[in-house]
């Protein structure tokens, strides 16, 4: 064999290998929605424990069939890896607010405000990798929050299957008989919604499995996909990623009311339920919420722009409370 023929075939086994790792890692990465790279990582292992992409990926070819990606991916170079495909098999510390924050993504998800599920309720301070990666150890990262990928670090309650909703997700946590290990709550008074929420959701609170008529006096709902016996998702009102509202209420239509219909929520509507420390939910339940026919302060603007609830300016929860037996609850 000729020096330049022997010559050829190198370069050729060597461009061979390239494209067949590069298939391997593509398909690593997308198959059954497993991005987190794995101990195959290589094709036969070999990229496993090592702490340095550039060894293998080009800066340049990353994510170039995903112009949105490939574009924070050249901006934040490789420090973006670790948040999507995690340590492979190193202890380097995963990154997730480089690329979400507010100036890259920020509506992936809304980080607009000091209040937030830090796990520490009594400390407001911006979310941290650690944070994210409490609740989203492995997301898919398409683009659409879906519960049973999305969500995937814990059991559901005590049995291990994918979450259908994010309020299933939320209530592994928030129920009193089988809390998760390391995140145990004590109520702080009795019924205290925390640990109480799981038997409120299943049996008490209207919002979840008890089923409201919508015959009562103040039935009435805005445009969109709400009806009166469809159960309301926890992030629908609680925003977990940034609220100048306590209780992690949320302060505008577009970080939550998933249901709503676009010409409200994505105005959006702002919300306050701080203005005047006296219990007025007025409005956050006006965003949902409009009488059909108008009765008391029916009419009055609850402070939003918008109308359509009975009382606007007193405590709401005289009558609607999570979990609260008689009434309609919350």
């Amino acid at each position: 064999m000729s020096k330049k023929l022997f010559c050829v075939f190198i370069v050729l086994f060597v461009w061979l290998t390239i494209a067949s790792q590069s298939a391997l890692a593509r398909d690593v990465s997308l198959a059954n929605n497993q991005i987190l790279l794995t101990p195959t990582h290589g094709g036969d292992g070999s990229a496993w424990g090592q702490s340095n992409c550039s060894s293998c990926h080009v800066l340049r070819n990353i994510h170039k069939t995903v112009p949105a990606i490939k574009g924070i991916a050249q901006e934040v170079g490789y420090a973006s890896c670790t948040g999507c495909h995690g340590q492979n098999g190193t202890n380097v510390q995963r990154e997730c607010t480089v690329c979400h924050n507010s100036s890259r993504l920020p509506k992936s998800p809304l980080q607009h405000a000091e209040k937030n599920h830090n796990f520490t309720v009594a400390k407001d301070s911006q979310l941290n990798d650690a944070n994210c990666l409490v609740c989203h150890d492995a997301p898919d990262m398409d683009g659409v929050f879906e519960p049973a990928v999305d969500l995937t670090h814990y059991k559901t309650s005590v049995i291990d299957l994918p979450y259908r909703s994010g309020t299933e997700f939320c209530l592994s946590c928030h129920n009193k008989d089988h809390q998760q290990a390391g995140f145990a709550m004590e109520p702080r008074f009795l019924r205290d919604p925390l640990v109480m929420m799981d038997k409120n959701y299943h049996y008490m609170d209207y919002h979840g499995y008890v089923d409201g008529s919508g015959q009562r006096t103040y039935a009435g709902l805005r445009r969109g996909n709400y009806k009166y016996p469809s159960m309301v998702e926890c992030t629908d009102c609680h925003a977990m990623h940034g609220t100048h509202n306590e209780k992690l209420i949320v302060d505008r239509t577009d970080a939550g009311m998933t249901k709503l219909s676009g010409d409200v929520r994505l105005k959006p509507i702002l919300i306050d339920v701080n203005q005047n420390q006296n219990g007025d939910y007025s409005q956050l339940c006006v965003t949902c919420h409009q009488m059909t026919e108008v009765i008391e302060q029916g009419a009055q603007d609850a402070g939003n722009g918008l109308a359509g609830v009975h009382q606007v300016g007193t405590d709401c929860r005289a009558c609607h409370v999570h979990g609260m037996a008689a009434q309609t609850g919350l």
